[in-house]
């Protein structure tokens, strides 16, 4: 995903000789894995001539938004306070620029909820 989402070409033998050969991954798991990602919506694909071109359906931020969606709703069974609490205990550790990135989005959403939707 990451070379997908970097611009990198999807086709499978493209994606193998930038990522596979030096980590001594065959090309036949490189295409089952592209087919894999692409039949759980990861990937969208064309046919071009012999082989299927793949590129990312949607941008590393969707992903990971989803991702942790998932996370909240499944494993914590709507316990958003200790998601909350955890979520910020990580983000200050991750350093004061993100705490304040954090507050800036939150402020950013109170002035949404305020307006109302339109």
């Amino acid at each position: 995903m990451n070379h997908l989402w970097s611009g990198g070409d999807g086709e499978a033998k493209a994606v193998h000789a930038a990522l596979g050969k030096r980590r001594g991954i065959t090309l036949n798991t490189i295409q089952s894995t592209l087919k894999r990602l692409f039949e759980k919506g990861l990937l969208e694909r064309d046919k071009v001539s012999h082989a299927h071109v793949y590129r990312a359906r949607g941008s590393r931020e969707d992903f990971h938004r989803g991702l942790l969606g998932e996370l909240v709703g499944e494993l914590m069974h709507g316990q958003a306070e200790a998601v909350v609490s955890a979520f910020v205990d990580l983000t200050e550790r991750a350093g004061p620029e993100h705490l304040e990135r954090l507050e800036a989005l939150v402020a950013e959403r109170r002035r949404k909820l305020e307006r109302g939707p339109r």
